[in-house]
C-alpha cells in the first residue's frame, strides 16, 4: 500500500479510536494483521475458554490455529460437521466464556460500534456475559454516522454474508437489501453501542487493512 493512502486511513482509524474511548472503550489502531494478532495475545492465557463470534475477520486474522495450537478451549460454532443442538449450546457458552473474539460490521466516526445478527449470540456476548470482549475490525468498516452503518451492513456486509453462507435470501441474489420477510433472513438483531456497557469489558482493534466483509 502506498504512504500517501497509509496516512490516510491511520489519520481516519486514530480519530475513530480517540471516540471511542471518549464513549469508555479500550480502543486502538494497528497497521496490519500481525500486530492486531500481537495485541490480542496480550490478553490471552492457555486456559481460557475463548468464544469464537462468526467473523470472517477473526478468521483472516490466522489467530484461530494459534489459538488452536496452544490448547485453548474454543467455542467456535463454525467447526464442520456440529449437529445443530450442540452448534446451539456452543453459542450460548459463548456468552460466559472469557475471552469473546467477534468483529463489528460497522464503526462510525463518533464512536458507536453497529451489529446486525440473525441469531444474536455475537450481539448478546457483544454486550454482556464474557469476561472481556475483542472486536476487530478492519479500516473498511469505518462510515460517517449509524444511518450509514446500518445501510453498509444491510447492502454489503448483509448481502456477501449471505452469499457466502448460500442462504436463500433475496440480497444474496441481487446483492443489495428489499428488506425481506424471508424465513432465512439474516439481519434479525439491530445492536447499537453508543458507550461501552457499563459491566462488559470491550477492546476495539481498528486494522489498517481492509478485512471481512
Amino acid at each position: 500500500m502506498d504512504p500517501i493512502r497509509q496516512w490516510w486511513i491511520a489519520e481516519k482509524a486514530k480519530k475513530t479510536v480517540e471516540k471511542l474511548e471518549a464513549h469508555d472503550f479500550k480502543a486502538v489502531f494497528v497497521k496490519d494483521k500481525k500486530e492486531a494478532v500481537e495485541e490480542i495475545w496480550k490478553y490471552v492465557n492457555p486456559k481460557q475458554k475463548i468464544g469464537l463470534g462468526g467473523s470472517v475477520t477473526v478468521r483472516e486474522l490466522g489467530i484461530v490455529e494459534r489459538l488452536e495450537a496452544q490448547g485453548n478451549v474454543l467455542l467456535n460454532h463454525w467447526k464442520p460437521g456440529l449437529p445443530a443442538e450442540e452448534i446451539l449450546q456452543i453459542r450460548k457458552a459463548q456468552m460466559t466464556c472469557d475471552l469473546f473474539l467477534c468483529s463489528a460490521n460497522a464503526i462510525t466516526l463518533n464512536g458507536e460500534v453497529v451489529n446486525i445478527d440473525g441469531v444474536g449470540n455475537r450481539v448478546n456476548a457483544s454486550v454482556f456475559g464474557p469476561g472481556k470482549v475483542i472486536m476487530v475490525a478492519g479500516y473498511n468498516k469505518i462510515v460517517e454516522d449509524v444511518q450509514e452503518a446500518i445501510q453498509r451492513i444491510r447492502n454489503v456486509a448483509s448481502p456477501l454474508n449471505a452469499k457466502r453462507l448460500n442462504i436463500d435470501v433475496p440480497c444474496a441474489k441481487i446483492g443489495k437489501c428489499v428488506d425481506c420477510n424471508s424465513p432465512n433472513r439474516i439481519c434479525r438483531a439491530v445492536v447499537i453501542h453508543e458507550r461501552r456497557p457499563t459491566l462488559t469489558d470491550i477492546l476495539v482493534i481498528i486494522v489498517g487493512e481492509e478485512l471481512g466483509f
